[in-house]
């Protein structure tokens, strides 16, 4: 285990011979806002970058809670003619993890991608989101997509809450659930979302970024920063983001499942207010649960 004062990092050992998931870590050097841990110490994350680097295009591929790039396995090989960059958020995967749950905002989520994505230099970007990976996502297509760096949008069962409308009965179950735990069984979480069964080698293989609770901070706190009420600290940039959102015409689709009862719904909602989901060839994954 490499630890900074109140940083973790999962030991490299922990990522051995995971199955389907033959690829070369890299890494950024991102900002430490707030100082977390000895306020010296650069938070690292982890990225992946397969595929044509001739490319024009770039896929971006942002994951959700709880999970990690390790998601995005299979989607790769098939993207292979395209640049693809999957990231792992901070306090989870292979990159760093501060210890302490106060440590972890929204904005900084959203600040720590922008700043990876500016260091990377990534234009024309394909952004394709799930859960988390859409709050943080769709904020910053938002906030910045009109300088021409994201042309094209996915969103696969995730939407940009502002905390004006009631979130699902499902998410209000889960965001209570999480907010008693003191660990999350990462693998059984990530098991019973999906409809399809799992492997033992994949469940070890969603565990493998937390080799114990301390590691779980950025897991645990996460469903606590989804805004579900309108004073919630990132409901005004949420706001600011669809008045730009309701304006972006570029290719905007959604993919949704049957069975997940988290999002269920939510797709309509992007569907009639983003122009650019107009016309577009928007699909409903039979048999499928949240993680796709």
């Amino acid at each position: 285990m490499s630890t900074y004062t109140g940083i973790l990092r999962t030991p490299d050992s922990a990522f051995i011979n995971l199955l389907d998931y033959p690829f070369e870590p890299n890494y950024i050097n991102l900002s430490n806002p707030g100082c977390i841990g000895n306020g010296e110490t650069k938070l690292r994350l982890h990225y992946l970058d397969e595929g044509s680097k001739n490319s024009r295009e770039t896929i971006l591929l942002l994951h959700g809670e709880p999970s990690w790039s390790y998601l995005y396995r299979h989607f790769i090989p098939l993207l292979k003619e395209y640049r693809i960059i999957a990231m792992d958020l901070i306090g989870f995967g292979k990159s760093d993890k501060p210890m302490n749950k106060v440590d972890y905002t929204y904005q900084r989520h959203v600040n720590w991608i922008k700043e990876a994505l500016e260091y990377l230099n990534l234009n024309d970007i394909t952004l394709f989101c799930q859960d988390w990976g859409s709050l943080i996502g769709l904020q910053l297509v938002g906030t910045n997509g009109i300088d021409n760096r994201f042309a094209r949008v996915v969103v696969a069962n995730g939407g940009l809450p502002t905390g004006d409308m009631l979130m699902s009965d499902a998410f209000l179950r889960w965001q209570k659930f999480a907010s008693k735990q003191t660990k999350m069984d990462v693998g059984s979480i990530i098991k019973r979302a999906v409809i399809r069964e799992m492997t033992s080698e994949e469940i070890a293989a969603y565990n493998a970024p937390f080799p114990n609770e301390k590691y779980q901070a950025g897991a645990l706190v996460f469903p606590e920063l989804v805004p579900t009420t309108p004073d919630n600290p990132s409901s005004q940039y949420n706001r600011d983001a669809w008045k730009n959102l309701q304006i972006f015409d570029r290719p905007f689709l959604t993919l949704f499942s049957d069975s997940d009862p988290i999002t269920a719904g939510a797709e309509k909602f992007l569907q009639m207010l983003i122009p650019g989901a107009k016309n577009q060839a928007h699909a409903i994954i039979s048999q499928a649960g949240h993680f796709l």
